[in-house]
């Protein structure tokens, strides 16, 4: 009797591990056939920046220069630059100015020294530019603007006083993109050349500051 009662309780604990090995297996089924990651994404649409690639920069400036012992007036002129690579560009200006009475022609009150057409003062340069500080410039929390900060050198002609001079040019410029091919540029010249014009020889300094507007092409 009592071996009886053991094969029917074996037999019960067999089915009941039968049962629950299908329920398992079942249960892996299912999570087999649904993947956890689904790759299916929907793809966005994405508008690229249309950022000119010309190198040619070219435009205009006006400001303020001060020629030594002969005051000071606004300037204006125009450039054409090549950028060579993002840090290197090359540089063409010309520019001139009207200049003033020197010191001892209005204390003096003799004959002007110089005639109106003579006064004029015009020059030719060439110089070479190195951006040194490539950024941005913000305005608010909505708009960056990209920006460099450069230095800038080169070699040119004068032509004053009924006489042209061989003249250095040294100085400075930040220029501020505003939009992808037009940039706002801020820039201070030291052009420096020889002249005995007022009895002694000597090496002027002819200070500029300019503001101008370049489109790239």
């Amino acid at each position: 009797m009592e071996s009886r009662h053991l094969v029917f309780l074996l037999m019960s604990v067999a089915l009941l591990l039968s049962g629950c090995s299908r329920a398992v297996v079942s249960d892996n089924s299912a999570d087999a056939a649904e993947p956890v990651i689904n790759p299916q994404v929907s793809r966005r649409d994405i508008r690229e920046a249309r950022i000119d690639s010309e190198n040619f920069e070219v435009g205009a400036y006006f400001g303020y220069m001060s020629v030594e012992d002969f005051g000071s007036n606004s300037v204006y002129g125009a450039k054409l630059a090549y950028h060579v690579t993002e840090s290197l560009f090359v540089e063409a200006t010309y520019g001139e100015t009207d200049t003033s009475q020197t010191s001892f022609e209005i204390l003096s009150g003799g004959a002007p020294l110089l005639s109106d057409d003579d006064r004029r003062f015009r020059y030719y340069d060439a110089s070479i530019g190195l951006n040194i500080l490539p950024g941005e410039v913000f305005l608010g929390r909505d708009w960056a603007f990209n920006s460099a900060l450069y230095l800038i050198g080169g070699v040119g002609n004068v032509e004053f006083a009924g006489d042209n001079y061989f003249t250095a040019v040294f100085g400075a410029g930040y220029r501020v993109l505003a939009t992808d091919w037009l940039a706002l540029n801020f820039s201070v010249r030291d052009h420096l050349f020889d002249t005995d014009l007022l009895g002694e020889e000597k090496t002027t300094h002819n200070i500029e500051f300019n503001l101008g507007l370049t489109a790239f092409f």
